[in-house]
């Protein structure tokens, strides 16, 4: 409240987060501090100070079935942004996105690091499928979700991605850094097929073009007309190439 008040911003792109999956479901208190308690905060100093604009980050773990701690917390940041937009001056919106390589709890810097430590490389869910946005598309959609908040205040907006499983990402990890390969033991808190849109939610998403790319608005109070023809998963994506991954591989070196 101190700090919104000296530096009156007009843009908050909230980002913090609790966003540990298993450490989550060990700690749901820190979690629910952290990604519930600390979204409540922002978004009441925000209205309070009269911020112009609140832009929050979600995750793919948020779309509905969630299966984790972490997921619900994402969920209900998405909720409450969506349901505040409109009660004061202050425009909110979330983006949803993927995984972002080499980003703090990303899967890469943990391979990276117990390469460095042992030269063997372990995984949970080599047959599981993720969703992977680039930094740089992070950063983008933000922007895209600022330059266009008259569209998506009181919404969810989605960037289109692609999928990859996560063996054939190892793969070419271990291609190009080295090391062996150790399966490690499953972790009961996440998905195999992880959900860009889920099926409750097709009735209130249209597909958008924001800034050259393709989107996904997600309306949780109002239906879409049309809406998507179906729900989004990994499944049913389409794949990053060869050359998509090693470029993201690439990018940690």
């Amino acid at each position: 409240r101190k700090v919104f008040g000296e530096v009156k911003p007009h843009i908050v792109v909230h980002a913090a987060a609790n966003k540990y999956v298993d450490l989550s479901e060990k700690d749901p208190f820190h979690c629910v501090d952290v990604n519930i308690t600390g979204t409540e905060s922002i978004a009441r100093v925000a209205m309070e100070t009269g911020v112009p604009m609140v832009v929050g980050l979600s995750s793919t773990a948020a779309t509905p079935p969630q299966v984790s701690v972490y997921g619900l917390a994402k969920a209900i940041l998405e909720r409450t942004f969506c349901s505040l937009n409109g009660k004061t001056e202050t425009k909110f919106t979330t983006v949803r996105l993927g995984n972002i390589p080499w980003s703090t709890g990303s899967v890469l810097p943990a391979w990276k690091d117990m390469l460095a430590k042992g030269g063997v490389v372990t995984t949970t869910g080599p047959d599981d499928h993720r969703f992977f946005c680039r930094l740089e598309e992070a950063v983008e959609t933000v922007q895209i979700a600022i330059d266009n908040i008259d569209e998506v205040a009181g919404k969810v907006l989605v960037r289109k991605s692609k999928q990859a499983r996560i063996q054939d990402v190892l793969d070419v990890f271990v291609k190009a850094n080295g090391g062996t390969v150790q399966k490690a033991e499953a972790r009961l808190t996440g998905r195999s097929i992880e959900i860009l849109v889920g099926d409750l939610e097709v009735p209130y998403t249209r597909e958008t073009v924001l800034g050259g790319a393709p989107h996904f608005v997600i309306s949780f109070n109002a239906k879409a007309n049309p809406p998507i023809a179906g729900m989004l998963d990994a499944a049913n994506a389409d794949a990053l190439s060869g050359a998509e991954l090693s470029a993201i591989v690439a990018a940690g070196a």
